[in-house]
């Protein structure tokens, strides 16, 4: 039974910070997620792992009785089912993570029939099912290795992929068959392709009708797409792995659509979706529930149309219900579009300046609001995710906050300052909520909003703490965490900063929440003032602040300077002594901040960082910079180096360590390689760190706490803070 917190290990006072850090998995094991609630109210599904340096997550169920104390209860334990043998990932799987960013192990992902009576999920490639009242698992003998098990709404019959092909069985194990083969290696059924998975957020490729009777599915053809060899230098006995990679200008994956009976393979029931994917053939949304026909959201390849379409399942044919265009891009955000139970079109507009919640042809915000995603639909209401708008009467820095949206109005459900999401069945939410003052986060379970019981989280307490000091800086009002060494006092004097930004697209760092912030926290304790600094381009403000870097990333490098200059005039900061460290965007942010303004900064760690635009993938790319073909000069001015060099002055020179994964296969190594081939043809000096058998992710222990280590003493001796 779980009513309070519970309270998390101390781990060894012995254990560092970044070995903690990297034990832990960046302090997610241990803490309740992934929940989904009973309609009827009655339960809770999530998976946990059993310690916060345990990265096996289990199957749990939160049984609430109204008539008694809500009780846990494990619902699928991976060692048991898999009679303690280590989980073994098939390429497909292990593809999927990496899409997700996911580096833990057990029980990831499930998903559960409308009831939320069956889950169904995969271990070491193999089907398994838990009956959730009853407490249940067991495995289903099928092909495999399997791949993104679903039940149907019903719960009767469980469809997955294996082998590129969609597959049905029943949920008892009788009557596995093929829905869909594919024709030849080139093709798949029923999983998203790259572009889906990493920058749509499509992350699945078929979808269940209503009454369980057909499905949806996706024809991925990657036979076009550039194939691209990543070879592990550390092992040349092993062959490299091939990888379809659509890079800026070059092809994607060609993607269809059909309706599909369950009878089989033969084709004859068979139908494809129509539409013209000439003009827009990017399936960027599929929703399919009982309050109308199938949706979907077809997008243009330059992002700045796209149409929502209506299909009709006996023909395949599909009717427009609405066309939407942009003329920076349209962004494609979560819960949205979808049917309300009355039939009306919900949906996300940035029409009016402001990204508003629209029902039907009602704007429901206004822009007070910058709704973020749709969380749940009720017969009456909207559930969203949404921040403090532009016309907000008082900033909300780094705050999420979840709203309860009707035709009277946005009705706040969340309290208190920090980062809220939400779930809700029936009568039931899980309110999911992390503040800036404590670790971790809370998982409040709420039925008719009275707290009935707290999810226990399991996670370790870190042994820093973060004090974050969430603020605005510069005229643009420009989001800001500022971290300190703790103990720093005011006539300790002035502190050499770092800069820890991502600082792009889709990456919000300054948020109202603590742990965050600990690596921060752990730098500034090496005596650092340090600053994360969301400028223009990143998330959180409005539809304006983030279509600002249109055809031009500048701005994320110009908002990084102007906040830092305006802080100084409020905090102790030495603006001769600058670093700045950043991963992925961020590592592209910091190699250009010491190459293109070295008058600013001093020093930098770019870790995995997109050097040159060309080498990365279409939909990311070409919705900021359009394609080489057809803007070739932005893409020599926004990469870092062109065929005839650096894109920066010659002097002066700064230290930069760069950090690469040679096992990347979403920022290649050679993006790494390139930018040093250019650095030593200009004479300039530089350090290179290549992680060997790294992939974008950092998830191994070691690797992870010494990558910390050494950024720390590059930047000391950088900066000339030795001693």
């Amino acid at each position: 039974m779980t009513s309070t917190p519970h309270t998390p290990p101390t781990p060894r006072a012995t254990l560092s910070f970044p070995r903690q850090f990297a034990r832990t998995q960046r302090f997610t094991l241990g803490v309740p997620r992934g929940f989904s609630v009973s309609p009827d109210g009655e339960r809770v599904v999530f998976v946990r792992s059993g310690a916060g340096d345990d990265r096996t997550h289990k199957l749990w169920v939160l049984d609430l009785p109204r008539d008694g104390a809500p009780v846990e209860r494990v619902a699928a334990d991976p060692a048991v089912l898999l009679g303690g043998a280590a989980e073994e990932l098939s390429a497909e799987e292990r593809a999927r993570r990496e899409r997700s960013r996911e580096g833990s192990a057990g029980v990831v992902a499930y998903a559960v029939d409308s009831a939320v009576e069956v889950a169904a999920f995969a271990l070491s490639g193999r089907l398994f099912t838990a009956e959730l009242r009853a407490g249940t698992a067991r495995e289903l003998a099928v092909p495999g290795p399997v791949v993104d098990p679903r039940p149907s709404p019903d719960g009767r019959l469980v469809a997955y992929v294996a082998q590129g092909a969609l597959r049905v069985v029943g949920a008892d194990g009788s009557g596995d068959r093929e829905v869909a083969g594919p024709e030849d290696g080139n093709v798949s059924y029923g999983l998203a392709e790259f572009i889906a998975s990493e920058e749509m957020g499509r992350d699945r490729g078929y979808w269940w009708s209503p009454a369980s009777d057909r499905l949806l599915v996706a024809r991925a053809d990657d036979g076009d797409v550039r194939r691209w060899w990543i070879a592990d230098p550390a092992h040349p006995e092993r062959e490299p792995q091939r990888v379809a990679y659509p890079a800026a200008g070059t092809a994607n994956a060609e993607v269809r659509l059909f309706l599909m009976g369950l009878g089989g393979a033969s084709g004859a029931d068979r139908t494809e979706v129509v539409w013209d994917r000439e003009r827009y053939p990017c399936l960027a949304r599929v929703h399919w529930s009982s309050a109308g026909a199938p949706l979907l959201v077809v997008q243009g390849r330059d992002q700045r149309t796209q149409l929502n379409l209506s299909v009709d399942v006996a023909s395949g044919k599909t009717t427009a219900v609405r066309a939407e265009e942009d003329p920076a891009w349209l962004e494609l955000l979560p819960g949205v579009p979808a049917w309300a139970p009355d039939g009306r079109l919900v949906r996300l507009s940035d029409e009016s300046g402001a990204r508003a919640l629209v029902v039907g042809e009602e704007a429901l915000t206004d822009g007070s609001l910058h709704v973020r995603a749709v969380l749940g639909l009720g017969e009456d209401d909207v559930l969203v995710s949404a921040s403090a708008g532009a016309s907000a009467p008082a900033p909300e820095t780094g705050e999420i906050h979840v709203y309860r949206v009707t035709a009277g109005g946005a009705e706040r459900l969340s309290e208190g300052v920090g980062v809220h999401g939400a779930v809700r069945g029936g009568p039931v939410t899980v309110l999911v909520s992390a503040r800036p003052e404590a670790p971790g986060s809370t998982a409040r379970v709420l039925r008719d909003g009275e707290e009935v019981a707290v999810v226990a989280s399991y996670a370790q307490k870190p042994v820093v703490s973060a004090r974050v000091r969430l603020t605005e800086a510069g005229a643009r009002r420009i989001p800001c965490a500022v971290l300190l060494p703790t103990g720093y006092e005011e006539g300790d004097g002035p502190l050499p900063v770092l800069m820890d930004p991502y600082g792009g697209p889709h990456g919000q760092r300054v948020t109202a929440s603590h742990n965050p912030h600990l690596t921060s926290q752990w730098f500034a304790d090496q005596g650092f003032a340090v600053v994360v600094a969301d400028g223009r381009g990143t998330p959180g403000r409005s539809p304006a602040w983030e279509k600002a870097i249109l055809r031009d990333f500048t701005p994320t490098l110009d908002d990084q300077v102007d906040a830092l200059r305006a802080l100084a005039e409020r905090f102790p900061f030495d603006l001769e002594r600058v670093a700045i460290r950043g991963w992925s965007y961020g590592g592209y942010l910091a190699a250009r901040a010491v190459l293109q303004r070295p008058d600013v900064f001093h020093a930098a760690v770019a870790g995995a960082p997109v050097t040159d635009w060309r080498l990365y993938d279409t939909h990311y790319t070409e919705r900021y910079l359009g394609t080489p073909q057809d803007d070739p000069e932005v893409y020599a001015t926004q990469s870092l180096l062109t065929d005839d060099g650096l894109v920066a002055p010659e002097e002066p020179v700064r230290p930069l360590m760069v950090v690469h994964g040679l096992a990347d296969d979403n920022v290649v190594v050679a993006h790494a390689l390139r930018l040093s081939s250019a650095l030593l043809a200009a004479g300039r000096p530089h350090e290179v760190l290549p992680l060997s058998g790294v992939t974008h992710m950092t998830p191994q222990e070691q690797v992870a706490e010494n990558l910390l280590l050494l950024q720390v003493d590059f930047l000391k001796r950088a900066l000339g803070m030795e001693g």
